[in-house]
């Protein structure tokens, strides 16, 4: 074998760099191998970059809360500027069962710590100005939730990894995982040999065929989304929205209006598209306008730049997998973030590095048992 380190990261993506910064930082040696040119340009560069802690599954809530204070306190802690905005998410509801479901949630979400409340429909028309009141019946607003920049946070988590001492190396593909009697001894690669105790899987779509080379089915399937981001207006909205009503061929939509005024909007197509294909298509650029002109008609005029499209590593119940596994000592995954990585990452780099570094307080514990790759699948996470 080749060179020796504490932990090897395959993917350097939005899991992989914070874990990477995370582990250098509390002293490992760490390496991070991705097929890509560099930092990013996986699905990280397809994030939207909005960064909430409103869900449902405790262990999430905790990690996005974590996250959130990474986000929020970076360019005080490291100096740079990631376009950190703290504009709050709000989910909106125009039907009963929608309002039922999102006060039913509240009870878990408050329970976890989410500064999280139910607001009426006058509150919801002060925060997103325009928006259709008729038969608008309020929603919930958490104002701590934000967004970032994707582009310039995985930059920065990057080059703050480099600076704690962590390696990486681009343009290589990792081959194979080695073990001897299941216990991990490194990775081969197109063009090398590295010795490791610890290898991390963080590859996003790709993370079944890297638990295949341990022997792992790992449930994740990946499907595609698309995005599109508009001309800069005046900004009038600060939180990020999103509407759970269905639509002709759409489950729900979701939009925020970023600090340079552009709006970047985005939907979860009904049905799904499973596989891996990343090219955009003609039809979702007419659906995502008909929603936004449809929730708030003064943007009708709104003229859009460009759209795109990436993938959202599912898995059945809406949870990311990560932890150690039975069957292969030294083997962590940190996969199945179902398009959510970006607001996982941070948060997740430092529960990463306690994992390893057998650093676990009882909390870790507790979330790491929700999101075992040995849990019930059968309990969906009901703001997935």
């Amino acid at each position: 074998m080749g060179s020796k380190y504490d932990v090897i990261i395959i993917g350097a993506g939005s899991v992989g760099v914070p874990s990477a910064m995370a582990l250098a930082r509390d002293g490992a040696k760490v390496l991070v191998i991705d097929d890509t040119p560099s930092a990013g340009q996986g699905q990280n560069k397809k994030a939207i970059g909005g960064i909430r802690a409103t869900h449902t599954a405790p262990s999430k809530i905790h990690l996005c809360l974590d996250s959130i204070k990474i986000f929020s306190t970076w360019e005080e802690k490291y100096g740079d500027d990631i376009e950190w905005f703290q504009g709050g998410y709000t989910f909106v509801a125009y039907n009963e069962p929608h309002e039922q479901l999102m006060k039913d949630n509240l009870v878990v979400q408050k329970k976890a710590g989410l500064n999280i409340n139910w607001v009426n429909d006058e509150k919801i028309e002060e925060l997103v100005p325009g928006i259709v009141a008729r038969e608008l019946r309020g929603g919930t607003y958490s104002p701590e939730d934000g967004n970032a920049s994707p582009l310039k946070s995985i930059y920065a988590f990057y080059r703050q990894s480099k600076v704690e001492g962590t390696e990486y190396r681009f343009k290589e593909k990792v081959t194979s995982i080695v073990t001897e009697n299941d216990v991990v001894k490194g990775v081969k690669t197109d063009k090398g040999k590295y010795e490791a105790d610890t290898i991390i899987n963080a590859t996003g779509a790709g993370a079944k065929a890297v638990g295949n080379m341990v022997g792992l089915d790992l449930p994740v399937y990946p499907d595609s989304h698309e995005s599109g981001i508009s001309e800069p207006v005046k900004k009038f909205i600060d939180p990020l929205v999103v509407d759970l009503r269905p639509g002709t061929g759409t489950k729900n939509f979701y939009f925020y209006q970023n600090q340079e005024g552009k709006f970047i909007l985005c939907l979860t197509p009904e049905p799904i598209i499973p596989g891996t294909n990343e090219m955009e298509t003609s039809v979702f650029l007419p659906q995502v306008a008909a929603r936004i002109v449809k929730l708030i008609p003064r943007t009708k005029h709104l003229k859009m730049r460009r759209t795109w499209r990436g993938l959202y590593p599912m898995t059945p119940d809406g949870n990311p997998i990560v932890g150690k596994v039975n069957e292969i000592e030294g083997y962590v995954n940190a996969v199945g973030m179902c398009g959510q990585g970006f607001m996982l990452g941070p948060g997740l780099s430092e529960l990463i590095s306690r994992l390893v570094l057998n650093k676990l307080t009882e909390k870790d514990e507790q979330t790491l048992n929700e999101i075992s790759l040995y849990r019930d699948f059968g309990k969906v996470e009901k703001l997935k």
